[in-house]
């Protein structure tokens, strides 16, 4: 039996050569838009997903989908109840992004301390020696606050540690002390914001932590701090955010992903020099979009040859397998 994966959006080519090898149909989406998705899913008996959202009408619309499998960790572009109700699974690849986006997130924080994406702007504007009033820190021996402390969020604090002797200190409300490294202490949530020299930011985005750190949080960050996001916008009250920069309550931040993407050129975040921007890019890199895309096709192969996933997200009632 041949079985269609639909491909919404372009993915590395080691994830398609993954499924053709295994004798799979790949079929190319038309488009990324739930519309684009129900017309071509009809007869696709699995989907390979990026940021393309599956709704409930897409999976109804999938009369012999089996399983949605996520392009890299996140998974809130995925209906889970309505999968789990229809009896699809949904996977992610959970271990992907750790290595690629821990390198970034070393790098943002270098790059928010040391000043360097406004010194480059001030540079292109002709002002060499701007950098004489505006100087970056050393984070040597400073704190790094971790909020959110799985894989992504240890792998940073393991590099700020070993590579930059920074203090770490992590907050997860599901972490246990015998589990957490020597170098880190876990703390609670008002400690990492107001003892954090950088806060760093590695929450999933769930139904309930939607705008989840705002103004409070701002409020109890020291005013040389950094606020450092890489994971996902909708978790940070934007606005609030804005706010603690423009008065001066957390000394700048350093955003790879924001509420609305790409932003509106109004933005605010977009004209402040103490805010540093990149455009969702923490994952993309070439090694990176290639583990992402093998592993995601890895687990399609599982379940339509009879298996259950490595990385399940959801656990439906296994009917739909024929």
């Amino acid at each position: 039996m041949s079985y269609r994966i639909l491909v919404p959006q372009a993915i590395a080519s080691e994830g398609v050569a993954y499924l053709e090898e295994r004798g799979y149909e790949v079929v190319n989406g038309s488009g990324a838009a739930e519309e684009d998705l129900i017309r071509d899913v009809v007869d696709c008996d699995g989907i390979l997903l990026r940021t393309a959202p599956v709704t409930r009408a897409v999976l109804e619309a999938g009369k012999q989908l089996k399983i949605v499998a996520r392009h890299g960790a996140g998974y809130n572009n995925v209906d889970l109840k309505a999968a789990e109700e229809l009896g699809i699974w949904v996977t992610n690849a959970p271990d992907s992004t750790t290595k690629t986006v821990g390198e970034f997130v070393l790098g943002a924080l270098l790059a928010s301390a040391k000043r360097t994406f406004l010194m480059n702007k001030k540079m292109a504007e002709g002002e060499f020696f701007y950098k004489n009033n505006h100087k970056g820190v050393d984070v040597r021996g400073r704190t790094l606050s971790v909020i959110g402390f799985g894989r992504i969020g240890r792998e940073v604090a393991e590099k700020a540690h070993a590579a930059l002797d920074m203090k770490i200190l992590a907050y997860d409300p599901y972490a246990k002390p015998e589990s957490c490294p020597e170098y880190a202490r876990l703390v609670d949530w008002e400690t990492a914001f107001r003892e954090g020299d950088f806060v760093t930011l590695h929450m999933p985005l769930t139904a309930d932590n939607r705008g989840f750190i705002g103004a409070r949080e701002f409020a109890m960050m020291k005013p040389t701090a950094h606020f450092i996001n890489c994971a996902r916008g909708e978790v940070v009250d934007e606005p609030a955010l804005v706010e603690a920069l423009k008065t001066g309550q957390i000394a700048a931040a350093f955003l790879d992903v924001l509420t609305e993407e790409p932003p509106k050129p109004d933005n605010p975040l977009l004209h402040m020099d103490n805010v540093s921007l990149t455009p969702h890019m923490a994952s993309n890199t070439e090694e990176c979009m290639a583990l992402m895309a093998t592993q995601a096709a890895s687990q399609i192969h599982r379940v339509l040859s009879g298996e259950k996933p490595d990385w399940p997200v959801n656990h439906p009632e296994w009917t739909r397998m024929a």
